[in-house]
């Protein structure tokens, strides 16, 4: 009867488990609605950004902004600071969500520490803060109070700081780390350069691959003139690079909640029936001994 009790036991914390993991499940799925459309919406700006600035640059104004140079790598005589920002969740119970940026992070780092940069990291969230904050790395920033709805405002006291150091010549490169949302189920991490600011192929911080792209040209007109646009569209990139990390990682933290959640939610499924089964073999056994003790006894009277 003890085995029996302890069985109803497991029985009803598994079922609350499920509740739980359930609503969880729900709540990820309304946030998900509305996070995916921040990133819907933020995408084609800044794609319309890139495009513009590919259309304005040239190589003679390449040389006048100092958000567009490539410095040289530290064995060169170049900086020999660089900064990664790294963007995580202030929750967990999300998968790997969280490790999987936090190995991308880490994967940045060495590449930059061999190449000869001392790293700034840069943190927003309690998760990646926590993890790099046990292994004894200390932050340039931290950040665990923007949460899942990030605004243009906190994109710009990220961006500000950063835009500032690399112009002055102390930074050699920028680097952002976030969860690039594709769908629910899937939100790998990426590591995007943001400074210098990438424009198009065959212009300073050029396409992935550096080749000419086939889009054709645009005929502008330029009020006052591209130099004066230039200096107010390149701080603009940038802010606008970071706040597109954010909602993609907000968004791709609801889909891994989610996805998370309906795992756990089946597998307590699974375990109940299992968990039942037993139950009900049990007391089914326990119910089929007594009789055959009443059977037995009433044959010994008999007898």
């Amino acid at each position: 009867m003890a085995k029996g009790q302890k069985l109803k036991g497991r029985i009803r914390s598994v079922q609350n488990t499920r509740k739980i993991t359930r609503t969880m499940e729900l709540v990820s799925t309304s946030k998900l609605k509305r996070a995916q459309d921040r990133v819907i919406a933020a995408r084609p700006y800044a794609e319309a950004l890139r495009e513009v600035l590919a259309d304005l640059v040239t190589p003679e104004l390449a040389e006048r902004f100092p958000l567009l140079r490539r410095p040289a790598p530290p064995a060169n005589g170049g900086p020999t600071r660089a900064a990664v920002v790294l963007l995580t969740s202030n929750r967990g119970l999300a998968g790997a969500f969280n490790s999987n940026l936090i190995k991308e992070a880490r994967r940045r780092i060495e590449a930059l520490e061999s190449a000869g940069y001392t790293v700034d990291l840069h943190g927003v969230g309690k998760k990646g803060i926590g993890f790099f904050r046990y292994l004894g790395r200390k932050f340039a920033l931290e950040r665990m109070d923007i949460g899942d709805k990030p605004t243009a405002e906190h994109a710009a006291e990220i961006a500000e700081p950063l835009i500032e150091a690399y112009s002055t010549g102390a930074l050699g490169s920028v680097d952002l780390v976030h969860a690039r949302f594709v769908s629910a189920l899937t939100t790998p991490p990426v590591t995007v350069r943001i400074l210098p600011v990438e424009t198009a192929a065959g212009l300073p911080g050029g396409g992935a691959a550096g080749q000419e792209t086939d889009r054709p040209a645009r005929d502008y007109i330029l009020a006052p003139n591209a130099e004066a646009i230039l200096e107010q569209l390149l701080p603009l990139y940038v802010r606008n690079a970071v706040y597109r990390g954010l909602v993609e990682t907000a968004a791709a933290e609801h889909g891994a909640r989610r996805t998370a959640m309906k795992n756990a939610t089946d597998n307590a499924g699974d375990i109940l029936e299992v968990l039942k089964r037993t139950y009900n073999r049990q007391r089914q056994a326990g119910i089929t001994q007594e009789i055959a003790e009443i059977v037995g006894g009433a044959a010994a009277l008999q007898g």
